[in-house]
């Protein structure tokens, strides 16, 4: 039998699933496919489970290439997990969803325009104040007239869940920062990769028409009707759970991705510092949380947001999507009122019901949830950690001290659908996360969304949700055509941290080229002189070994030398491991994700696979052999930055791997041709490090096979042709400097480069090769010099392209004013 036959016959066997309350989104009661599965009936039964197997292997490589990744609260980035059978609901079932899903965030930002400004759900005794008062997302300061604004809802989510019955209700809503959208685009790309011939009989309703329609929507929200806004995404960094949804969005919508750190306020607006220049923004969408965007009246120990962003939204010079105060929304207090405040408000009758929810600020309530603890979920209205660890007489106690900050909820019995893990394909029950836009004059909700799989532990995951069309030839999304914008052409938003983090991309990424060569280098005269410490070879080995040494700055242990090779190659704690700097390498890329192409993070998988190989394979040859693939994988980001824009940004990529190789290369020569130790030995020496630095085939070409140090470092320091020479890096240098924003030709870092190039121009190769004793002190002492002033340059080009002045700093260590 395939998969889905054999699902279909465990599920209408309840003793086979241990539960059959649950709404099955695949099999009806009797066996038969629901509705919106018989179109897909031909393709979808004949799945195998050796194809769910192959299905879920390109999956896993898939997302691992484009390095998607998600943060569970207090733990480290994991891979980010995606479910191969997808959710599926036909148009007839959507309808009534998406009519009702419109009406929620209607009434949503009815609530939050009521709450900031006449309060007629408070003064009507229709919401207790305590309720809303008590909640750290009400934010007094935005309680103000002069803060109106009809519609501080653009966007929002819902988290919901079918009960037994089939019929959807709604969990919680999602309105501070509502996350996910990126990451339901992303698995719908990589579904439609894997399991083409399902996606293309389907007939669904494709995502991107809501990307435009929520960009379009974004730039039509700046204030004062600014015929060309700039809009930024504002994200609290690489470190949150949802940095990778975060930098997709700015990427699809095109706006830059910026962090507190970028913006400043000026006489009652907010500026992004883009090369040295302030320009202004008016429209941020966020996804800081409100209490973390504004140390100046907010969490005054926060560093994530704006000092004075809350009077730049009172004074109307900036649009914050969402609004400030929305954080209240996600009050689950507030989910047993949510009917009564629709008749009030809409005067319509709430479409969507919320699952059962007992707010303890009750006496009613409170008695009922006593009661039923044992029965029910207990939350606390602003906090999200778990009490599910508390014994019942605990939970009692905890909420007797404060009624008001608690709530029961009834256990909602999840429908379930087939996922496919470890043992094989199994039910599995699941929420679904919704999205909402305020495009034009209406809401519209995403015909889509995000499914999560509720598993044990590790084995949650996610679905892709496929709505079909009625028709085929119904508009993608429902959107016609995407209302345009006439905006001019938008310059790149190119903030020092942005360009910082790009020289330092360049630097890592040519760190971790270089001492993957000299491993490999190392690596291959260990194979054949580690058990002939007396020979020529034996004698070059250490040299080799020394040079790992002083590049890396962490000693290498001669007598340990598989042990060694794999840590230097994986230990990422290691100084100057390879591990370490890609590590490096990864975080800085993170940082900018949204100024690379997708392709980057092949490079990383690249590098992953190869050090898992490693890990695995306990031969001596597995350390060349993943050192050289790893290599390979370094080496595709030259031809990925390569077909960048021109732009600062690549400008300083490039600059970091001169910089860097500069460096390396002066550190190898330093380790290596400073000491005369015999014919036999330099020729070893000799020929490693042309090897090391890719120059081996130029100097048997030029010199015909004949080795000695006054070719080898007119090769690798004079000739202006060869791209790993310090001549050929010091002109490269001084044009990508020369073509960034801020540079006269007489900036500091242009004329330190002078200072290098005079000295270069200078050096003799005659008389840096002569030898007194047994050393060269004029090659040392040119080595040492060049280190020491080409490190100069780069801190000069920190200061003048990367510094705006002092660290951000706290105002204090309270809560929320």
């Amino acid at each position: 039998m395939t998969a889905l036959k054999d699902y279909s016959a465990a599920v209408t066997q309840p003793t086979l699933t241990g539960d059959a309350t649950r709404y099955d989104e695949v099999v009806a009661p009797d066996g038969s496919l629901r509705t919106a599965w018989k179109g897909l009936a031909e393709t979808a039964v004949q799945l195998t489970e050796s194809d769910l197997v192959r299905v879920t292997g390109d999956i896993e490589r898939m997302l691992a290439d484009d390095g998607v990744t998600y943060t569970p609260p207090e733990q480290s980035p994991g891979p980010w997990r995606l479910d191969p059978i997808p959710l599926v609901i036909d148009a007839a079932e959507w309808t009534p969803l998406e009519i009702g899903l419109a009406q929620r965030t209607e009434l949503l930002n009815a609530i939050l325009v009521d709450l900031y400004g006449p309060q007629r759900l408070l003064s009507s005794g229709v919401l207790p104040p305590a309720l809303v008062f008590g909640h750290s997302g009400f934010l007094r300061v935005s309680a103000r007239a002069s803060a109106h604004d009809p519609w501080p809802l653009l966007l929002a989510a819902a988290d919901l869940g079918r009960n037994a019955a089939g019929e959807w209700q709604v969990i919680a809503d999602r309105a501070q920062a509502p996350s996910g959208i990126g990451f339901a685009m992303e698995n719908r790309r990589v579904i439609s990769r894997v399991m083409p011939e399902l996606y293309r009989q389907a007939g669904m309703h494709r995502m991107a028409p809501f990307f435009q329609a929520l960009r379009t929507t974004l730039m039509e929200a700046a204030p004062n009707d600014n015929p060309d806004p700039r809009v930024v995404v504002l994200s609290p960094g690489t470190h949150s759970e949802t940095s990778y949804d975060q930098a997709f969005v700015a990427s699809m919508l095109g706006f830059p991705l910026v962090e507190g750190s970028d913006l400043v306020m000026r006489e009652g607006s907010v500026w992004v510092r883009v090369f040295g220049r302030l320009q202004r923004v008016d429209v941020i969408l966020r996804r800081v949380d409100a209490a973390w965007s504004d140390a100046l009246e907010l969490r005054k120990n926060s560093q994530l947001g704006v000092a004075g962003l809350s009077e730049a939204v009172r004074r109307g010079t900036v649009r914050v999507v969402n609004g400030l105060g929305a954080g209240v929304l996600e009050n689950p207090g507030l989910l047993p009122f949510m009917s009564a405040m629709c008749e009030t408000l809409l005067d319509e009758p709430l479409r969507i019901p919320s699952v059962q929810t007992y707010w303890c600020g009750l006496p009613r309530s409170l008695s009922f949830v006593e009661d039923n603890i044992e029965d029910l979920v207990i939350r606390a209205i602003d906090n999200p950690i778990d009490l599910g660890h508390l014994t019942p007489d605990a939970l009692r106690e905890l909420i007797r001290a404060e009624p008001h900050r608690y709530v029961g909820q009834e256990s909602l019995s999840l429908s379930q659908a087939p996922s496919y893990g470890s043992r094989g394909i199994r039910p599995q029950a699941l929420t679904l996360r919704t999205f909402t836009l305020r495009y034009g004059s209406t809401y519209r909700p995403l015909i889509g969304g995000l499914a999560n799989v509720i598993g044990e532990g590790a084995a949650a995951s996610s679905k892709d949700v496929w709505v079909l069309k009625e028709r085929p030839e119904d508009a993608d999304q429902g959107l016609s055509e995407v209302l345009p914008i006439t905006q001019g052409r938008a310059t790149a938003a190119m903030v020092p941290r942005v360009l910082e983090d790009m020289f330092w991309f360049g630097r890592y990424a040519e760190r971790a080229e270089d001492m993957l060569r000299l491993v490999i280098a190392t690596h291959a005269s260990a194979e054949d002189n580690a058990s002939r410490p007396n020979s020529a070879g034996g004698a070059s080995l250490a040299v080799l070994l020394s040079a790992i040494t002083r590049l890396s700055g962490s000693p290498f242990e001669r007598d340990r030398l598989d042990a060694n090779f794999r840590s230097l190659l994986l230990d990422k704690e290691r100084p100057g491991s390879v591990a370490q700097s890609i590590g490096s390498l990864r975080e800085a890329a993170q940082s900018v994700r949204d100024q690379l192409s997708p392709d980057v993070w092949h490079a990383f998988s690249s590098t992953e696979r190869a050090s898992a190989a490693l890990t695995s394979y306990h031969y001596s040859h597995q350390v060349s052999e993943s050192a050289g693939r790893m290599l390979t994988g370094i080496l595709s980001l030259q031809g990925v930055t390569a077909n960048m824009m021109r732009d600062p940004g690549w400008r300083m990529i490039s600059a970091g791997r001169v910089v860097e190789r500069g460096l390396q290369l002066s550190h190898l020569l330093r380790a290596t041709t400073t000491v005369r130790r015999g014919i036999d030995v330099d020729r070893e020496i000799n020929n490693a490090v042309l090897s090391i630095a890719e120059s081996a085939v130029t100097h048997r070409r030029r010199y015909r096979g004949y080795v000695r140090l006054a070719g080898v470092l007119d090769l690798l320091l004079m000739d202006a042709d060869n791209p790993r020479s310090l001549a050929f890096g010091i002109s490269e240098l001084r044009e990508h400097l020369a073509a960034m924003p801020g540079s006269t030709g007489a900036t500091r870092p242009e004329r330190l480069l002078d200072d290098l190039a005079h000295e270069l121009a200078r050096a003799d190769i005659a008389a840096l090769v002569a030898v007194e004793g047994e050393r060269r002190p004029n090659l040392e002492r040119f080595l040492d010099g060049y280190v020491s002033q080409l490190s100069r340059v780069a801190e000069a080009i920190g200061e003048l392209h990367f510094a705006v002045g002092p660290a951000p700093r706290s105002f204090g260590f309270g809560g929320v004013s």
